[in-house]
């Protein structure tokens, strides 16, 4: 079987598990990545070059850079796919594959599993049930939208992950003052109606345009919440016969169909409506979700992403048949917080549900796993409670000066 070249670009270490099955599968491994987390422990045994780029600001490259390094790469090295690993690098790959005609998501479709204004019209073209929003290109754009949709709204980066650089504005007096404060970086910004609710995400495996794996779970602590506030990260999957993962299934569905994507892994954000109990789409994005969100779908299902998105991958480029392992069944959870220690002490919260503790510095990070939702669910809310009690540490969120 023929040996194919993988190029993975990374700003963030991640991907430990997607790099060494393609490895297993036979396939050379070259890794680009940030020069400030060179010293990580990336999986070294299962990649055969790497290559390292210098940081602008956080997990920004110069893309001319990145162009010119991949030009040189390629004299050496037929490139058979670039694979991005984290949501950062999704326009990276993207504009590699564009420059060098690699297939794959080119940078017209990427847009829609990264930027939220591209994702906004696409869902709305699409009968997708979302947030109203508009652009922030025209001032008079801007004033038609808050009069006709009603405060309090929130300004989003286009292309930020999770819920980084997000502003809640709550009267029209602060909506110019907020604008005018993003300076030239207007334009990466789009304004949206606020939807207080209930937050979902849903984790799938894509194969031949086909949803081959689903998992739904629900935000604990929605991420913008902690984002702002600091706090306790949690998340707990839902049964698969609930009247919620049967709404998240046909919703995710459709947004995955509408937008394009032909195989891969997704992570797909929605919102439940508090006024009105309606699925709102929030956000999706073509790779693997964060926040070890794979560990709690591990723990349920026993389905590793990043493996079984190696697995894809390799069959697609290898033209070989590709069949998922029958998933299980368990209720799993996830909570993770900032600690004032370095190394927590985890004895107060040992018990049989627990999979693993995370292995992150000056983080408390545990998944659970049980036959019975009830039991996760009082673990969680256990843990959160010993956490605020005797570990938290909440930082100021960064905020991003105006140019």
């Amino acid at each position: 079987m023929k040996e194919n070249t993988i190029v993975c670009i990374s700003c963030y270490y991640k991907g430990y598990d997607f790099m060494e099955e393609m490895k297993n599968l036979g396939n050379k491994i070259i890794l680009i990545t940030s020069e400030n987390i060179k010293e990580k422990n990336w999986p070294w045994h299962a990649i055969d070059e790497v290559y390292y780029m210098s940081e602008i600001e956080s997990s920004v490259w110069n893309l001319d850079d990145l162009v010119q390094g991949f030009s040189y790469l390629a004299k050496k090295n037929k490139i058979d796919a670039v694979i991005a690993l984290d949501d950062y690098d999704v326009e990276k790959a993207a504009l590699v594959r564009e420059v060098f005609r690699i297939p794959g998501m080119g940078q017209t479709t990427h847009r829609y599993f990264r930027d939220k204004l591209a994702m906004r019209q696409m869902a709305k073209d699409s009968g997708i049930d979302a947030p109203e929003f508009s652009s922030i290109f025209n001032d008079e754009t801007v004033n038609e939208f808050t009069d006709k949709y009603p405060a309090p709204w929130v300004l989003k980066p286009r292309s930020e992950a999770s819920a980084t650089g997000i502003i809640k504005i709550k009267s029209k007096e602060e909506i110019w003052p907020a604008i005018e404060n993003l300076g030239d970086k207007r334009h990466y910004y789009l304004l949206e109606s606020f939807k207080p609710g209930d937050v979902f995400h849903v984790d799938s495996l894509v194969y031949k345009k086909e949803i081959i794996f689903t998992s739904a779970s629900q935000y604990l602590s929605p991420p913008m919440k902690v984002s702002h506030e600091g706090g306790v990260f949690r998340t707990k999957t839902l049964g698969r016969y609930s009247e919620e993962f049967k709404a998240l299934d046909a919703a995710n569905s459709k947004v995955l169909k509408s937008f394009g994507l032909h195989h891969g892994a997704t992570h797909t954000e929605f919102i439940r409506g508090k006024e009105d109990g309606k699925w709102y789409f929030l956000e999706t994005s073509s790779r693997v979700g964060g926040a070890h969100i794979p560990d709690m779908v591990e723990a349920s299902s026993g389905i590793n992403l990043w493996r079984e998105w190696a697995k894809i991958e390799n069959a697609v480029l290898k033209g070989l048949d590709y069949q998922l392992a029958k998933p299980t069944g368990f209720s799993a959870g996830l909570i993770i917080a900032l600690a004032k220690e370095k190394s927590p002490d985890r004895e107060e919260f040992q018990c049989d549900e627990v999979v693993r503790f995370l292995p992150l510095d000056y983080h408390v990070g545990i998944v659970y796993k049980s036959d019975r939702k009830e039991r996760i669910e009082e673990l969680l809310d256990d843990a959160c409670e010993k956490i605020n009690k005797g570990h938290l540490n909440i930082l100021p969120p960064k905020s991003k000066p105006s140019s």
